[in-house]
């Protein structure tokens, strides 16, 4: 709606350009077709401009202000380099020197300071208030995922929570890994696959989410592996890796890229244990000392109770005596609030 407003609002003041060209002074003495040939160009001109604008359907907005800025300090300087020659070049002002020496001054120093700002448009930002033109992707810190996250699933729970308040990129050869592992004939690898497709439709369904699908700009290497792309993705884009991959939070520690586990953020949101809580769990095989009985709580807490041998197989009330924090998880212990009676 706002870019057919603009058009419209671009058509008027064109047409009211020509009315004002049409009833000028010089156009009363001119042919009689030269009229029509203004009305006939104020009309073409702006649908050949909005034609060439919906034409080019991906603009970068990096290119646009780099350009944008490029030619403005051209401008600037040129201004500033007439002052300073003015007084230094011993021409009489009428020269015609002086009324093509600003035109191609001016030229110049624009062309060298929109090439300048081209070549280099990625190696800084432009600030405006409320506005941030960034490389590739806008806003806060973006979470690149890579497929392990994706598989995961548990990602979509964390963002439909609001837990992430930036945007999230599936680097393009992501998406590829897990199109050609749901198209693949090992049942197991094609099984992640799906999952890992269906999250991402979760994820685009969400309406509180951002995500984009991005492309490498630059080649790959042929032996780098998809880790590592990943974080060097990451590290273009000044954003933070998501994964469940310790290995890839080792390759992102070495090349400074922040990278998030979501198994460390799961650990940290299971609930803590005090001695004498009360919880209520089923014990459903042996523990490693005779007596031991083994059960699970819906978070997968693995919960060992003393003396819950005889009581594997049901559902008992038990107090916990002590906690234990292992690579592998929390370990609640436990005993039967009300000792078995044989």
């Amino acid at each position: 709606m706002a870019l057919i407003v603009l058009r419209s609002f671009f058509v008027m003041v064109t047409m009211g350009i020509a009315v004002l060209i049409v009833n000028s002074e010089p156009m009363r003495q001119a042919p009689t077709w030269a009229p029509l040939a203004v009305i006939a160009g104020s009309v073409a001109l702006p649908l050949a401009v909005m034609a060439v604008d919906a034409a080019i359907r991906r603009k970068d907005l990096t290119t646009i202000t780099a350009v944008y800025f490029g030619l403005l300090v051209g401008v600037f300087l040129t201004y500033v380099a007439m002052l300073a020659l003015t007084p230094v070049l011993p021409l009489n002002p009428r020269d015609a020197i002086w009324t093509w020496l600003p035109l191609v001054l001016g030229s110049v120093l624009c062309y060298v300071c929109t090439s300048l700002l081209l070549q280099t448009r990625d190696d800084f930002r432009f600030l405006i208030p409320f506005v941030e033109f960034a490389r590739d992707v806008r806003g806060l810190r973006p979470n690149v995922l890579d497929a392990t996250s994706i598989v995961d699933g548990r990602l979509a729970d964390l963002a439909a929570a609001g837990i992430f308040d930036s945007r999230f990129v599936v680097p393009s050869f992501v998406l590829d890994e897990l199109q050609a592992a749901a198209d693949s004939a090992d049942k197991q690898r094609r099984t992640r696959g799906r999952r890992g497709l269906d999250v991402l439709a979760r994820l685009r369904a969400n309406k509180a989410v951002e995500i984009d699908v991005l492309a490498p700009v630059d080649e790959a290497d042929d032996e780098a592996t998809l880790e590592s792309r990943v974080v060097a993705m990451a590290k273009r884009l000044g954003g933070r890796v998501v994964t469940t991959d310790a290995n890839v939070v080792k390759i992102a520690g070495v090349l400074s890229v922040p990278a998030l586990n979501v198994n460390e953020v799961a650990l940290a949101l299971k609930p803590t244990y005090a001695p004498g809580d009360a919880l209520t769990v089923r014990l459903v095989k042996h523990g490693e000392e005779p007596d031991q009985g083994v059960g699970y709580l819906d978070d997968g807490t693995m919960v060992v109770v003393e003396n819950g041998r005889d009581q594997i197989g049901r559902v008992v009330h038990v107090a916990v005596t002590s906690t234990l924090q292992t690579s592998a998880g929390r370990l609640v212990f436990a005993r039967p609030e009300h000792p078995s009676r044989g």
